[in-house]
């Protein structure tokens, strides 16, 4: 029981951090300058959790072709270049990394 109160608390507070942002932005006037810079927040936010993770697995920087994981991510990377489509370019890294993990072992 204890693990259901936490995750409402949990869920709870987080909606409310989230709405109450959105709302603060909504009544408030912003400059320019500071409404165009939060466009960059949630891709390097996503940037800082995906390259942890593709360059360095074993915390150490880990550049060779037996990083999967790496060449998935510069297929993706080209797919996003050429196309601009997040859905494609998710589903293509994916594929990618499936195909190669699956050839591996």
């Amino acid at each position: 029981m204890n693990v259901w109160i936490t995750l409402l608390i949990a869920g709870g507070l987080t909606f409310l951090t989230r709405v109450s942002f959105i709302a603060l932005l909504g009544r408030l006037n912003t400059p320019l300058w500071f409404t165009r810079l939060l466009r960059f927040v949630p891709p390097a936010v996503l940037s800082a959790i995906i390259f942890r993770d593709v360059l360095l697995p074993d915390d150490a920087l880990a550049l060779s072709p037996g990083n999967l994981k790496l060449i998935a991510a510069i297929v993706a990377v080209i797919v996003a270049w050429r196309t601009k489509n997040t859905l494609l370019t998710i589903a293509v890294g994916m594929l990618v990394l499936l195909v190669l993990t699956l050839a591996t072992n």
